[in-house]
């Protein structure tokens, strides 16, 4: 074992990667710079319409001053609850543009749950979809005194769909929709009437180490969401030192990703390719797998990224094997995160998608901008691990009982230090404090261990972690050899109280088999007997149960929570 050093990671970065110094502008300011840079060059397309980013910058610099023009200042809040298409752009790097805080919501949450962000995060603004004004918003508006504007918008304005297309979507339930009408002491407004407002962006003074960018919501897994304050400095780096890392010519990219805007690793995709002159291409609904592979092969994307649950949705859908193998080796990189791809599941894809070394797992969460971690563009990816620390940051495993340094190939929960870890919570010092130490430490709640070339392989998340009769059972190693079992699409691992020993837990495993199989006796036996083969004594589940599916969160991680409740 050896001690763990950046030395141990950096002698394995490709060699053009390198530590650099940041921009100390506004991000709204950079980001109409790079739209102007190429006028002429396709920022995104939606279905059938295409947006250059000459367009796409004039409607960013209406928006913005639609938002100066109605009384929203530097460091209000602009809210944004929107399925990915055009509009959730302009929405977000207008909100920069005109010195505001983006702050991205889920659009399928409940009143409740929009009512508690939209008031934590004291949102002046809200722009959101004309079905989730109508039939969820108006619901708690009353409750909302903070909140002066809504500006609501249909899914369909940017799809390039012809009339009768829309017409049927609507009436067939494909296009959500709702009806756009006052409400007594707001100010309601289409956003087409916010694009006709003609661009008269005033300049506003961001101080980029203390004036916030984005207001991240965190996914609430463990109850109510926290606001994560991620200042144009944090967002300046991860941008520069991300782009540094994929090593890509400005203009030759384009990247399709299910990833929601609304989500860390959404809005890092869209804004890495605007940082590098690409061309996004939008998918509003994730699940419709067909749609997704008629958009591969149309466009041709250069960046797949998504996470594991979606990889593997396009590589068994029959649709997959339509797919060119010219359109396949257009593609130099998928670039997978949020949740754990099992090694299994990852020679599968390389094998039927032709991606021999081009699945680059990553890791981050929102406190870090949010990629810390990544698999190299070019040298080796390591199968089974997220990679190596990205430049300037500092990453250390430390023993979770003891909180000594642990050295290679031990389990330590996973620490970051640097200029892309948040200063911390909105409103919620206490939780700041448990999460970011004194020393200016992350304590990411993820156990990891390091190989001796400093590649980093996430073990479990320390909340998730059981004990049996003495034993730690990691239970993403756990998950990680059952999903080999041929017979097994996903699975899931939670600690149950064991009632016979106090402080020991029961491993208890959801499985989700792969489609048109049923747990029959003969599965089940086949199932505990690979365990029995490839698991130790204390790992192996004592209870299987059987799911149609598991409950997963918007970007495909399993809902543990849900399944112990």
């Amino acid at each position: 074992m050896t001690k763990i050093t950046p030395e141990l990671w950096m002698k394995s970065w490709d060699s053009h990667v390198k530590t650099e110094s940041y921009p100390k502008e506004s991000l709204g300011v950079l980001f109409a710079r790079e739209m102007a840079r190429f006028p002429e060059n396709t920022a995104c397309w939606m279905m059938e319409r295409e947006i250059t980013y000459g367009e796409l910058l004039r409607y960013v610099e209406s928006f913005a001053t639609f938002l100066q023009q109605n009384g929203v200042e530097k460091g209000d809040v602009v809210a944004i609850s929107l399925a990915n298409c055009p509009q959730y752009m302009i929405a977000h790097f207008g909100t920069l543009l005109a010195g505001c805080v983006a702050s991205g919501l889920n659009p399928l949450l409940s009143p409740k749950e929009v009512a508690y962000q939209l008031s934590d995060s004291k949102a002046k603004v809200i722009v959101t979809l004309d079905a989730i004004y109508d039939k969820v918003l108006t619901k708690k508006l009353e409750e909302l005194p903070e909140l002066d504007i809504v500006i609501a918008t249909n899914i369909s304005e940017y799809m390039g769909l012809s009339k009768l297309k829309v017409f049927l979507g609507k009436k067939l339930g494909k296009i959500p929709h709702g009806k756009i009408y006052d409400y007594p002491g707001k100010k309601v407004e289409k956003f087409s009437n916010v694009m006709a407002v003609n661009p008269d962006v005033k300049s506003v003074t961001i101080d980029v180490d203390q004036d916030l960018a984005c207001l991240q919501y965190t996914g609430g897994t463990t109850g109510f969401p926290k606001g994560t304050e991620l200042t144009h400095s944090n967002l300046n780096a991860e941008y520069t030192i991300f782009a540094n890392w994929l090593n890509l010519e400005p203009g030759t990219v384009t990247a399709l990703s299910a990833f929601p805007m609304f989500h860390a690793a959404g809005l890092t995709v869209i804004s890495e390719t605007i940082w590098l002159s690409g061309t996004q291409i939008l998918i509003a609904n994730p699940r419709d797998t067909a749609q997704v592979i008629e958009e591969i092969i149309k466009h041709r994307p250069t960046i797949i990224a998504n996470v594991p649950t979606l990889f593997g949705m396009i590589m068994n859908h029959p649709k997959a094997q339509e797919i060119p193998n010219e359109v396949l080796d257009n593609v130099s990189v998928y670039i997978s995160g949020a949740a754990p791809f099992p090694a299994e599941m990852i020679r599968e894809f390389e094998s039927k998608m032709k991606a021999t070394n081009k699945v680059m797992e990553l890791y981050g969460m929102t406190e870090t901008s949010p990629v810390c971690v990544s698999n190299p563009i070019l040298g080796k990816k390591k199968v089974g691990t997220v990679g190596l620390t990205l430049p300037d940051t500092e990453l250390k495993l430390v023993n979770i009982e003891t909180g000594e340094e642990v050295e290679t190939g031990e389990p330590g929960e996973i620490l970051v230090r640097g200029p892309i870890v948040t200063r911390g919570y909105l409103n919620k010092p206490e939780a700041t404090a448990n999460t970011i130490d004194p020393d200016g430490w992350l304590h990411t709640g993820d156990v990891g261990v390091m190989d001796e070339e400093g590649y980093l392989k996430i073990v479990d998340r320390v909340k998730d972690m059981l004990i049996v009769s003495g034993y730690k059972v990691y239970s993403v190693h756990v998950e990680d050899v059952l999903t080999k079992h041929p017979d097994i699409a996903m699975v899931a691992i939670v600690g149950i109280d064991d009632p016979d020993r106090p402080g020991s837990e029961i491993v208890h495993a959801y499985v989700q088999l792969q489609a048109e199989t049923e747990p029959t006796d003969s599965i089940k036996e086949s199932i505990e007997q690979y365990a029995e083969e490839n698991l130790s004594k204390y790992e192996k589940p004592r209870v299987y149960e059987f799911r149609e599916s598991l409950p997963l969160t918007t970007v495909g991680k399993v809902l543990k929570r849900a399944l112990k409740e």
